[in-house]
């Protein structure tokens, strides 16, 4: 099984199935260990990854740097103005260099309509794994760091935990669809109870959802969708308030041709919803154990207030936050 991961891209894990996901969850609570105890783990020796950002990251960029160097590896940090993507350079014609000076391609691009197909280009035309670091739909290594952070505060068997993934206001941008849609594709498939909030201008993509609900029939998980925040809270084991922005409200091909108005709605939309804040009178609807989730950064004051998320006894997120090291660690030392 190990070797049929090598060289298999990782754009989303929709395209893993449920054993070699658990393969990856195996290695990175193993490189974790290791990690902490200071033991060498050279699974890369010598080879190079090649980072492409579109736009910036704090996590991703340092889980992947740091993690190549720890696998004994080099990562080159690389964005649009280094390479002659800004003078028109194609995809196919980036993965293809790329993938014969090293030996894997790693790309964040969120662009809407355009980021996820960027990234299925590459990879039809790379000779090497060619690695999501968020698109305008998937965020697959933070899926993988919220389920491995769910695995070690509740238990690998999570059929029945509850989870309320609740759009949230913010005012720092239009944030991708890419994170909700990722959890809700990747936890029902671990029989997780997913309840999604959301207000009626900022729905999910329509596709994802009905792939969700097959997801959550396969993997005997559920899904259910409230425009009531108060109540998606209600006896909720974890919360993750999120913002996103609206593009799931618009067809792909509508918002590309009218993106100037279309982002004009979504910012009057926004302003209807301040009091979609995670705080104590939320919190307090939720199970008395309950666990807050975020994948950073968090708009504070807005999406959760500051004695949320600092609060020790119920916010993990620095804990997720970690996760993607050991998560990516692990999928590159598998597929490179």
């Amino acid at each position: 099984m190990y070797e049929s991961l090598k060289g298999k891209h990782f754009l989303t894990c929709e395209d893993w199935n449920k054993t070699q996901l658990d393969i990856v969850f195996e290695r990175a609570l193993e490189l974790k260990q290791k990690f902490y105890n200071e033991i060498p783990h050279l699974h890369l020796p010598y080879k190079t990854l090649f980072m492409m950002f579109f736009e910036q990251s704090t996590r991703t960029r340092n889980s992947m740097e740091a993690g190549m160097t720890q696998l004994g590896g080099h990562a080159h940090d690389l964005t649009a103005d280094k390479m002659q993507l800004s003078h028109g350079e194609s995809a196919k014609d980036t993965a293809v260099i790329l993938s014969r000076m090293g030996h894997g391609i790693a790309c964040r691009n969120c662009f809407y309509g355009i980021g996820s197909d960027y990234l299925s280009t590459m990879a039809k035309h790379s000779s090497k794994p060619v690695m999501s670091l968020q698109d305008d739909i998937y965020h697959p290594f933070q899926g993988l760091a919220d389920l491995m952070t769910i695995f070690e505060h509740f238990d690998r068997n999570t059929k029945g935990l509850k989870v309320t993934i609740s759009w949230a206001y913010a005012d720092t941008h239009s944030k991708p669809l890419s994170v909700p849609q990722t959890q809700i594709l990747l936890f029902p498939r671990y029989g997780i109870d997913v309840t999604v909030a959301h207000p009626k201008e900022f729905p999910l993509s329509k596709n994802i959802v009905e792939k969700a609900y097959k997801n959550a029939e396969v993997g005997s998980g559920s899904i259910n969708f409230t425009e009531n925040m108060d109540e998606a809270f209600e006896g909720a084991n974890i919360v993750i308030p999120k913002n996103w922005g609206g593009f799931g409200y618009y067809d792909i091909d509508e918002y590309l041709r009218n993106e100037t108005d279309c982002k004009k709605e979504m910012k009057t939309n926004l302003e209807k919803y301040h009091n979609w804040i995670c705080d104590e009178r939320k919190i307090k609807l939720a199970d008395k154990h309950v666990k807050l989730m975020h994948a950073l950064p968090a708009d504070r004051g807005h999406e959760v207030t500051d004695e949320i998320i600092d609060d020790e006894n119920i916010s993990i997120v620095y804990d997720e936050a970690e996760n993607r090291l050991h998560t990516a660690k692990a999928i590159m030392s598998l597929t490179m």
